[in-house]
């Protein structure tokens, strides 16, 4: 009997263990990446983030549909992604960052981010087709077609340290 109790409060608090130590990633919006993304000799991301479609994604919106959660759901992160995830985005960035790499309140700190296999279990995720075609892709009243090859060209923003 003793036994059993034992191993009973020894899962109990395997288990209270792993919530304790869980990790909820938290979105925390693109100026707190353009501390570190922002210079010219590591390929200035943010800035060419600023300057494209995804950080005026909001601004592109008329009337109601900037209202409209069927068309914020991929106009903006802050207001497609649950409220609780929520740090420091906020709406008006439009399409942040963190859509693209994931929310990145664990993997932002420098020590992380130098180590790409650290960062990706810290919730950083790599942009892919598929992370695309969430917005890209036919329920878009303005969807053309999308060549993931042509347009992630256009958006590119390498760190050429990093090459």
């Amino acid at each position: 009997m003793n036994c059993k109790k034992m191993m009973f409060l020894f899962g109990l608090m395997l288990m209270i263990g792993s919530f304790a130590s869980a990790q909820t990633y938290k979105y925390i919006g693109a100026d707190k990446c353009k501390m570190c993304h922002n210079k010219p000799a590591t390929g200035e991301q943010y800035n060419k983030w600023a300057a494209g479609p995804h950080a005026n994604a909001l601004k592109s919106l008329e009337g109601a549909d900037r209202e409209n959660p069927k068309c914020l759901k991929c106009h903006s992160t802050a207001a497609s992604v649950d409220q609780s995830l929520v740090a420091t985005i906020k709406v008006e960035e439009g399409v942040s960052c963190e859509s693209c790499h994931g929310p990145g309140s664990i993997y932002k700190s420098a020590g992380i981010m130098k180590n790409q296999k650290l960062a990706l279990s810290k919730g950083m995720i790599m942009p892919t087709e598929e992370v695309c075609k969430k917005c890209h892709n036919a329920e878009s009243p303005t969807f053309k077609g999308f060549n993931y090859e042509e347009y992630s060209k256009k958006i590119a923003h390498p760190n050429p340290t990093l090459q």
